[in-house]
């Protein structure tokens, strides 16, 4: 078979459990041949070897079981770079790059600002923010020890300075105090039917067994003890939970709480600043 007859016969395959069959079928045929996705183009009608052809059959295989692309390809980009990513950290999406963009705008006039990422996954929350502001002071937590090798790895690769720290949200901080307090945690309830579509990816990032709150609700009660004076906390959550963050972190003690929302029109983002003195 020529290459485009792989990738329309592998788009097919696909198709039932991706929102973008094609790149995910050129992102795979890409990996076999070590190709970018141009050279694909120029190179359609050339024959795919047997030895090629039967890995390429093996990764769509796992892609048509519903295994994420990024764990096959092994990367993802996010922001302005590509991320290592396997099994043990999430695959990062792109609506999450609103809290990037957010928690530089709450940063904007502070000085050396400190962060932390509370459940960095692979880091890309704490990489992007340390990318965008080299003056600021990046930590980032994270249960998992496995998590924690993969985000120090893309640290590493791209260069970037961040304190990672074991713990589980404030555990590993200590007394230290932040201006911004960021983090993805987990929020789908349990008896959500979405948990059965992301069974490849590591599901205590995706629930806390309970309603989806029980992480947000341990975040917002002990974020003001680690927030420097007008700190902020800023978090993900479901697209049908920002009523309830928002109830969540005015609970806390949190003002000027708001909610915005993803580039698919969801509440996606809540962020509240600390009057704790």
């Amino acid at each position: 078979m020529t290459l485009g007859q792989c990738l329309m016969s592998a788009q097919a395959r696909i198709a039932a459990v991706s929102d973008s069959p094609r790149l995910d079928a050129e992102l795979l045929l890409g990996q076999v041949l070590g190709l970018s996705r141009a050279r694909i183009f120029a190179q359609l009608h050339d024959e795919l070897p047997p030895a090629q052809a039967q890995h390429f059959e093996a990764l769509v295989a796992r892609r048509a079981a519903g295994e994420p692309v990024a764990y096959l390809v092994g990367t993802r980009g996010f922001w302005t770079f590509d991320l290592a990513v396997t099994p043990a950290v999430l695959v990062p999406r792109p609506e999450t790059e609103l809290l990037v963009e957010w928690g530089l705008e709450l940063l904007r006039g502070v000085a050396q600002p400190r962060i932390v990422d509370l459940g960095t996954g692979s880091g890309a929350l704490a990489l992007a923010l340390a990318s965008e502001r080299a003056d600021a002071q990046v930590d980032a937590t994270d249960l998992s020890v496995e998590a924690l090798a993969v985000a120090r790895a893309n640290a590493d690769r791209l260069g970037r300075s961040v304190c990672f720290r074991h713990g589980d949200w404030f555990g590993a901080l200590g007394g230290r105090r932040y201006d911004l307090i960021v983090s993805n945690p987990p929020y789908i309830a349990h008896d959500d039917p979405h948990l059965a579509i992301l069974r490849h990816e590591p599901l205590a990032a995706l629930t806390d067994g309970g309603d989806g709150l029980g992480a947000l609700r341990a975040i917002s009660a002990g974020a003001a003890r680690h927030l420097a004076d007008d700190g902020w906390l800023l978090v993900e959550h479901g697209y049908d939970q920002g009523a309830a963050v928002r109830a969540l972190f005015s609970r806390a003690g949190f003002v000027d709480v708001s909610t915005r929302r993803d580039y698919a029109g969801q509440e996606r983002a809540t962020a509240g600043r600390s009057t704790q003195r």
